[in-house]
C-alpha cells in the first residue's frame, strides 16, 4: 500500500465510478481497475460494492477512506512544514477547540502575532474535547484548547487565565427564567439540549448528584448556534457555557448560571516531545509570553 494507490482509491470513492475516476486521474480504466484490485489484495478486504451505475464503499472501505484522508493530509502538511524551515517565519499553525469564549484570548494573541509575522496562516478545527484530543493524537493539530481534566502524561500545557462557566440557556419567558440560578432539582424532568462537550467531560454528574444520562435529554449538539434557535422556538433548555450566545438587547434568550457554581479550567495543550515548525514555535512562544507567570 502506497500513497499513490491511496489517492487513486479516494478518487474512485469520490467519483463513485472507475470511468469518472480514470478521467480525473488521466489513467486508463483497465490500469485503474488493476490498481484497485491490487489494493484489495493487499488489504485482504473488499473495499467497494460494484453496482450497475455506481460504486459504493463497504464498511472496510469507509474505514480506509477516513484513514487514507488522514494519512494524505499529514503527508501534505509535512511537505509544507519542511519548506517553512528557513529564516523567514512563515507556515501554518493548526489549532483545535470546542466552543469557548477563551477563543477571544487566542484571537487577541494571533492579532498581535500577525503584526509581526503576517505570513503565518492559521487553521482552526472545531469539535468536542474528545474530537480535538483525537486530532492532536494523530498529529493533525499542533495545539488544542481543552478543559479540565487534561492528561499530563500526554500533553504539555499552559493554563489560560479564564474559566468557562456552565449554566442553562433558555427563553426569557420560560418558567426557569424567573430564577437567578439553576439548581439540580430545577432542571430534572425538563426537556434538555446537552452539548457533547459536557457528555465527554461528564463532571456535570457530580453537580447533579446523578448520572447526566438520567436526565430528559432530547438533543445533543457540538455547537450552540443552531440549538439556540431551537430554544427560541420552545424546544427546551440547553446546558452550555456562558458568553457563547448574546442574550442582551433584543434577544429572546437568557442565561442562568448553575448553583452550586460550576466552572471549568481551560488549557492550551500540545503533545509532549513535539517538533514544531517555526510558525508553530513562534505561536507557542507568544502564548507563553502572555500566559505563563515568571
Amino acid at each position: 500500500m502506497d500513497i499513490r494507490s491511496l489517492k487513486y482509491f479516494l478518487t474512485v470513492a469520490q467519483e463513485e465510478s472507475i470511468t469518472g475516476a480514470a478521467k480525473q486521474l488521466h489513467l486508463t480504466q483497465p490500469n485503474l481497475s488493476r490498481q484497485l484490485k491490487t489494493l484489495e489484495q493487499e488489504t485482504g478486504k473488499k473495499l467497494f460494492y460494484r453496482g450497475s451505475r455506481k460504486m459504493t464503499l463497504t464498511d472496510e472501505g469507509l474505514f480506509l477512506k477516513k484513514r487514507a484522508e488522514e494519512i494524505i493530509e499529514l503527508l501534505e502538511r509535512t511537505e509544507t512544514d519542511i519548506t517553512s524551515f528557513d529564516e523567514t517565519v512563515h507556515g501554518e499553525v493548526f489549532i483545535g477547540a470546542a466552543e469557548t469564549h477563551a477563543m477571544r484570548l487566542i484571537a487577541h494573541e494571533i492579532q498581535t502575532l500577525r503584526e509581526k509575522f503576517p505570513q503565518i496562516l492559521y487553521h482552526f478545527f472545531s469539535g468536542s474535547t474528545k474530537e480535538v484530543t483525537e486530532q492532536l493524537d494523530k498529529g493533525l493539530l499542533n495545539f488544542g484548547i481543552l478543559v479540565d481534566p487534561i492528561d499530563p502524561q500526554k500533553f504539555e500545557h499552559i493554563k489560560l487565565p479564564t474559566v468557562d462557566t456552565w449554566g442553562v440557556l433558555m427563553r426569557e419567558d420560560s418558567p426557569l427564567a424567573k430564577l437567578e440560578v439553576i439548581r439540580p432539582e430545577d432542571i430534572r424532568n425538563k426537556p434538555l439540549l446537552c452539548s457533547r462537550q459536557m457528555l465527554d467531560v461528564n463532571d456535570i454528574s457530580d453537580w447533579l448528584g446523578e448520572d447526566i444520562n438520567q436526565l430528559n435529554i432530547v438533543f445533543t449538539f457540538n455547537f450552540i448556534t443552531n440549538p439556540a434557535i431551537m430554544i427560541e422556538e420552545g424546544i427546551g433548555y440547553a446546558f452550555t457555557f456562558d458568553k457563547l450566545i448574546n442574550t442582551s438587547g433584543d434577544s429572546r434568550l437568557c442565561f442562568r448560571p448553575l448553583e452550586p457554581k460550576f466552572e471549568t479550567g481551560l488549557y492550551l495543550v500540545w503533545k509532549k516531545d513535539q517538533l514544531f515548525t517555526k510558525a508553530a514555535q513562534t505561536f507557542l512562544e507568544q502564548m507563553k509570553s502572555s500566559f505563563t507567570k515568571n
